[in-house]
């Protein structure tokens, strides 16, 4: 499933062309995605201007003139696709490959595009169809159900590590369960965890609460930890996404973090600490793949 570092450079890849255009047109080619697209998503935004793009955790959010909001979730297979002319780009680049062939185009914005830019199409495209599209009131977005008890974003103000202290404070769950937990950090998954955990030199199998002191203050590990969580966020954002395959960004050009994987899908090689001389491994906590090296991280 794309990772926010993904569903945010999917953003910024598709805010130049959808930001101050005019929906002409809506054309579902089916009825559904993983769930109904709501009956009224046509008429709804048939008409109305996209005032700006956004994202939460791993949605993406389409505001439009109106105060109605199109969220977005991408599943394990969805992708969005420009078409300008005879230009098509994909903005985004996944761990996975995504979706060229053109049947598993489902849901097609027929644009205006903003100062006379001309017309554009976005295309959803989806094989698998665990993604879908939703409508929601602006004003309304805390209450909507998928963010009503999600936790800060991994890059926001309010993540730091007096607020994990908190969260972990008494909880013997192990250290890699507990940040996947949406409710504590909004957005953060299974690469980027563990990437931050490597960064940091903590074990996934780690119980939670042996970052906390007794009175519930912030280890010096957990100040590491919320440092590395943020830095590894940040860095495959400005990095374009973890493609591994063939995705590129609306300028063509390819998303360069996955090279810099230290321990994700490395199972096997060499510890890239200094000085570590340990290998990769690899082992299952909660049905996903965790990627550490036990020999530096403790």
């Amino acid at each position: 499933m794309p990772e926010l570092p993904e569903v945010e450079t999917v953003k910024r890849g598709l805010s130049p062309t959808m930001e101050g255009a005019v929906m002409q047109r809506v054309e579902l080619r089916r009825p559904d995605l993983r769930f109904p697209l709501p009956r009224d998503f046509v008429a709804r935004l048939t008409g109305r201007q996209i005032i700006g793009l956004a994202r939460r955790a791993k949605y993406l959010l389409i505001d439009l003139d109106d105060g109605t909001t199109v969220v977005a979730h991408l599943g394990m297979s969805g992708s969005f696709r420009i078409e300008e002319g005879e230009r098509s780009d994909r903005p985004g680049d996944f761990h996975h490959a995504r979706s060229k062939d053109e049947k598993h185009d489902h849901v097609i914005f027929h644009l205006e595009q903003a100062q006379g830019r001309g017309v554009a199409r976005v295309i959803y495209n989806d094989p698998r169809r665990f993604g879908f599209m939703d409508l929601a009131l602006r004003n309304d977005l805390d209450a909507y159900p998928a963010f009503r008890e999600l936790g800060p974003e991994p890059l926001g103000n309010a993540l730091h590590a007096a607020y994990l202290a908190g969260r972990f404070s008494g909880k013997q769950q192990p250290l890699k369960t507990a940040l996947l937990d949406q409710k504590v950090i909004a957005g953060l998954g299974n690469i980027y965890v563990c990437e931050a955990l490597w960064r940091s030199h903590l074990s996934p199998k780690r119980a939670a609460a042996t970052l906390v002191t007794a009175t519930g203050r912030p280890k010096k590990e957990l100040q590491s930890l919320t440092e590395a969580i943020r830095a590894v966020i940040a860095d495959a954002i400005e990095a374009g996404g973890s493609s591994l395959r063939d995705h590129i960004q609306t300028d063509g050009t390819l998303g360069y973090f996955q090279h810099s994987f230290c321990v994700y899908d490395r199972e096997g090689e060499a510890c890239r600490t200094p000085g570590c001389g340990g290998r990769v491994e690899r082992i299952v906590q909660g049905g996903r793949s965790s990627f550490y090296c036990h020999h530096c991280q403790k």
